[in-house]
């Protein structure tokens, strides 16, 4: 699902907020019958959820917000931010700086196993085959 180019720029909007068929598009640039196929994908998976809204002398309209699943991508889009702000961003700087509200530390992503140990290194990790493989 979050493989497909646009479904992920889709899924980083609403992440920020935009939630509206034509500011999406506007900050996606995705072509409509794209995003609306793409939207309509991402409901079907549960990511997103459409909520009716209506302006004054309008006809009703849908916006479009993260479910529990959706929310629970953050941490890709930060990873992929993060490397980008590290690999790919000019002398300025990065973009965009993301920060802890409570205390305003710089966010990043890390692994971290269930016993509470930090790893740096991904040759640490050890990826198993399941069953379900």
């Amino acid at each position: 699902m979050v493989g497909e180019r646009w479904s992920l720029l889709v899924i980083r909007e609403v992440s920020l907020g935009v939630r509206r068929f034509d500011a999406i598009q506007a900050a996606t640039g995705a072509p409509r019958a794209v995003l609306a196929d793409r939207l309509a994908s991402l409901v079907a998976a549960g990511i997103l959820r459409r909520v009716s809204y209506q302006e004054q002398g309008a006809r009703t309209r849908w916006e479009y917000r993260l479910t529990e699943a959706g929310r629970e991508l953050a941490p890709v889009l930060s990873a992929l931010r993060q490397w980008g702000d590290r690999y790919l961003a000019d002398e300025a700087g990065p973009p965009a700086l993301v920060t802890h509200d409570g205390c305003g530390a710089p966010v990043r992503v890390e692994h971290v196993c269930a016993a509470g140990h930090h790893i740096t290194d991904t040759r640490q990790l050890r990826i198993t085959p399941t069953v379900a493989a």
